[in-house]
């Protein structure tokens, strides 16, 4: 994870961490450390898309979507909000199985539950040219 391009940071020392720790386990494409930071009941959303609702349904998606590239690292470059509710800028880069790589603009909607836990994603990117 890179974070040496980020220019806004409104969260907490704290939930900034936690953040950190969340997206790591995204880089590392660590499903099971990934899960530990969600609801029971989350929703993830991609574009206009519902990609899964509930946990165990998240997480075995993500598994099968996580195989589809060979790597991805996030490059935070603002992220506005509070502590509860917050919107991640990035730069996504990703490698493809082919060892090219693409870099996409991402933003990501994240709202976290009265135990801190995520209850709720929503992804826009346009994620074609990892895959064409």
């Amino acid at each position: 994870m890179k974070t040496k391009d980020l220019r806004l940071n409104q969260l907490s020392e704290n939930a900034y961490d936690k953040y950190l720790a969340y997206l790591k386990a995204m880089d590392n494409k660590d499903v099971d450390t990934y899960g530990k930071f969600l609801a029971e009941d989350v929703e993830v959303w991609f574009n206009n898309n519902l990609f899964g609702k509930g946990k165990q349904e998240i997480l075995k998606g993500l598994g099968e979507y996580w195989q589809s590239f060979a790597a991805i690292e996030h490059d935070l470059t603002n992220i506005y909000g509070t502590d509860k509710n917050y919107v991640l800028e990035a730069l996504n880069h990703y490698q493809r199985h082919d060892g090219k790589e693409v870099t996409v603009k991402a933003v990501a909607f994240t709202d976290l539950n009265e135990s801190g836990e995520v209850n709720s994603v929503r992804l826009y990117m346009d994620m074609s040219p990892v895959f064409y």
